[in-house]
């Protein structure tokens, strides 16, 4: 293993860069009844369906919820950014990839913004990486089996929703973690743009889009998806930087 990474630590210096980005860590957090593990939100439907409700209210706006299969792709996109913008981060950063399991991080409803996650004693799946491709690649097989494959799922058991359309979500997601931490960090953006090409090359990601050459403020490659987010349906809704309508 080499040199032994402080997990916590590592977490603490990737949560500035947003909100996605945040796993507390406090100890104190373990007497609160309020968080339960991310394991229960992928197979208790009640959650999963307030928040896609919630979000489908909070789209619509004046007019309304919008579609439910609108509601449910912006859900899946948050939800995916929430669980592997931090694994990514320290993976680049810190050159491992923590042990955020689906039993292990907590999640609790959070009326605004992302809902807030919370792992007690983090440890470390795999890494330090002998290359970066090797550690994309752990990173990536431990985000699909443990976090974005049974968020598809669960979010799919809801609403008759593309699942192409979610596997697009969760590769915008990478692309756009790789974005944040290349530009808040410049001296790892073409570590970012490795570890996240190796991300997006697992067999559930790599039909989802393509790396083009690179536009500012990328490095190594921009990513373009393949399918649409449905966003632009959405009342005052548009398309993403990196949608398949812009292409055309």
């Amino acid at each position: 293993m080499g040199e032994r990474v402080d997990v916590r630590a590592a977490l603490a210096d990737v949560a500035g860069f947003n909100d996605f980005f945040l796993v507390d860590t406090n100890p104190a957090e373990a007497v609160d009844p309020t968080w339960r593990p991310l394991a229960e939100l992928w197979t208790d439907p009640a959650p999963m369906g307030a928040r896609i409700a919630h979000v489908g209210r909070v789209l619509g706006g004046d007019a309304g919820p919008v579609d439910d299969r609108i509601a449910a792709s912006i859900t899946m996109q948050g939800m995916a950014a929430r669980v592997l913008s931090a694994p990514l981060a320290v993976a680049i950063l810190h050159d491992v990839v923590p042990a955020l399991t689906a039993a292990d991080v907590h999640w609790r409803v959070s009326a605004t913004g992302p809902w807030p996650l919370w792992v007690d004693d983090p440890g470390v799946f795999a890494g330090p990486g002998p290359d970066v491709a090797t550690l994309g690649a752990r990173l990536a097989g431990f985000l699909v089996d443990e976090h974005l494959a049974p968020l598809v799922d669960a979010v799919c058991a809801h609403v008759r929703v593309s699942p192409r359309t979610l596997w697009g979500n969760a590769a915008s997601s990478v692309a756009a973690g790789k974005r944040l931490v290349a530009t808040g960090r410049p001296h790892a953006a073409q570590r970012a743009a490795d570890i996240a090409a190796a991300v997006l090359d697992h067999p559930a990601l790599a039909a989802a889009g393509e790396r083009l050459a690179p536009v500012r403020p990328d490095t190594g490659w921009t990513f373009r998806r393949r399918s649409c987010c449905l966003y632009y349906k959405a009342p005052g809704g548009g398309t993403c930087g990196d949608c398949v309508l812009t292409a055309r």
